[in-house]
């Protein structure tokens, strides 16, 4: 059974619906991350282009993570700070300490947003969560293994604001 997973703004209903077709299956999505302080330097002729600190990677799709989590070697290589603690709480039920770093800027497709990112151990799985794909107006498209767009909103992300 695939999954294709669904969010929704309004806080009454569930923030991910899952609606069953035939093969169930890990989503890996491409994405390019930059350090946001090197882009705002960059914007003001403090930085140039070449300096920018960033990278691509395969980050798996995770429904059940709420935020983006990095190993920390990624989050070295894109020069970001520790900002702060979360306590994170794994599959297992284990609950453990991480540190917060940013800030991060996250492309995929032609949509972008900047975000705080989990640090996981070194080499760790890199993991995309809901915040993003709710932030980016994104659902997960498991039969063909990639992330688009809601159709309500094919161009730009669409957000309910009260």
């Amino acid at each position: 059974m695939s999954l294709r997973i669904e969010y929704f703004s309004q806080p009454a209903m569930d923030r991910a619906r899952i609606l069953g077709k035939d093969d169930m299956g890990e989503v890996k999505v491409k994405v390019d991350l930059e350090n946001a302080v090197d882009r705002q330097l960059v914007r003001r002729g403090q930085l140039s282009e070449a300096d920018v600190r960033k990278l691509t990677t395969r980050l798996l799709v995770d429904g059940g993570a709420v935020r983006l989590v990095l190993p920390r070697d990624q989050v070295e290589a894109l020069g970001l700070l520790e900002i702060g603690k979360i306590i994170v709480r794994y599959a297992d039920e284990r609950k453990e300490e991480r540190p917060v770093a940013g800030i991060v800027t996250v492309k995929i497709g032609n949509r972008v947003t900047d975000v705080d990112c989990v640090v996981g151990p070194p080499a760790s799985e890199p993991l995309l969560g809901q915040e993003i794909l709710e932030v980016l107006d994104l659902l997960v498209d498991c039969p063909n293994q990639q992330l688009i767009p809601r159709p309500e909103s094919p161009i730009l992300p669409e957000l309910k604001m009260k």
